[in-house]
């Protein structure tokens, strides 16, 4: 079993490649976490977990990471994808969403922070702090928008 997270980065990239695939490469590679092995999770940030701004651990290593992301072959599409991570009661968890779709990086943002006031209010907790990262791309090729929560320590 992994153990409990002690911290979070927040990244969101885009890219473009030669394949949907290469594209995503490309956007984690851009967001700092492509040399990482992801570990996809569901959406609670542990009590306690501090916020660093860059990632700090080995390539290859286990990261466990809530994403969004859309990759597209469609030339001119705008696309994104956009995580937040809402705050509670000190000591409490945190929650976090995360989308990705056709449109904008701040349409993204939005999304999310409704996502959010939603999740809470589905808890019976209250809502004090929002942290969002959104990516937006328009595709010229073949593109990726990404964006994580990342828990790590």
């Amino acid at each position: 079993m992994l153990q409990t997270p002690t911290r979070f980065t927040l990244v969101a990239a885009s890219s473009e490649g030669a394949t949907t695939l290469n594209a995503f490469d490309g956007a984690l590679l851009n967001a700092g976490c492509g040399n990482m092995n992801l570990i996809r999770v569901s959406s609670i940030l542990p009590p306690g977990a501090e916020e660093t701004a860059a990632l700090a651990i080995s390539p290859g290593s286990l990261l466990p990471t809530a994403y969004g992301q859309i990759a597209s072959t469609t030339p001119g599409e705008r696309i994104a994808a956009a995580v937040g991570i809402g705050f509670g009661a000190p000591g409490s968890f945190g929650l976090i969403m995360e989308t990705a779709f056709s449109g904008s990086g701040q349409e993204a943002e939005t999304r999310i922070r409704k996502m959010l006031e939603d999740g809470f209010l589905l808890r019976g907790l209250t809502l004090t702090r929002v942290l969002v990262k959104s990516a937006e791309h328009v595709v010229v090729s073949c593109g990726c928008a990404f964006a994580a929560v990342c828990l790590w320590g």
